[in-house]
């Protein structure tokens, strides 16, 4: 009979993320999934298969994380407010180098593609998830449809390049005022 798994999973799964987020699939080694989770190589197989399924498990979870602070901003402010929230959050009083890790959906699309298209696939994906969201908070501010779809469009692509900007270690200032810039158009567009 097989022991149980005996390891705190949620924390052990966090750590593993962080971990995936910061260095990417392909240079994250077992051996370092190991010892960042604390736990050994069979209560690894036991609880996750295979690094590439595990990598898939915290891929959505990041994705449903990100889309809970979306939602939940929606619920809590306007949705152009919301929205341009949700951009800022990531540079305003980002503590340490979580800070200049990028987002990890567009981090795997850029190293995954040509590589492994299913996992690119995959987290590209959760992007249209996060870019209908999007579309949704415009049509709310009242954007019409054929405008909310194609401002969301234009968002997610400015979301993809001030992640992979955030990795370049500038200033917060030289986010935050892309950002403010945008989103000052985007009002325009709408009103």
């Amino acid at each position: 009979m097989a022991r149980p798994v005996e390891f705190d999973r949620p924390q052990a799964v966090n750590r593993a993320l962080s971990l995936f987020w910061r260095q990417g699939y392909q240079a994250t080694t077992l051996a370092e999934l190991l010892q960042t989770m604390g736990i050994g190589r069979s209560s690894f197989y036991a609880a996750f298969t295979d690094k590439r399924t595990f990598f898939i498990e915290c891929l959505d979870l990041w994705a449903a994380r990100t889309l809970d602070l979306l939602q939940r901003a929606r619920t809590e402010r306007p949705p152009m407010d919301a929205l341009q929230d949700f951009f800022e959050r990531s540079f305003v009083g980002a503590r340490g180098a979580k800070a200049h890790w990028g987002c990890m959906l567009v981090n795997t699309v850029l190293e995954m593609a040509g590589v492994d298209d299913e996992l690119a696939a995959r987290a590209s994906h959760h992007m249209g998830e996060m870019q209908r969201v999007f579309q949704v908070c415009l049509l709310d501010a009242g954007a019409t449809p054929a405008r909310a779809e194609e401002l969301a469009a234009m968002l997610m692509l400015f979301n993809e390049g001030i992640r992979v900007s955030s990795r370049r270690r500038l200033p917060e200032a030289q986010h935050l005022q892309p950002i403010a810039t945008t989103f000052r158009l985007v009002r325009r567009a709408i009103a």
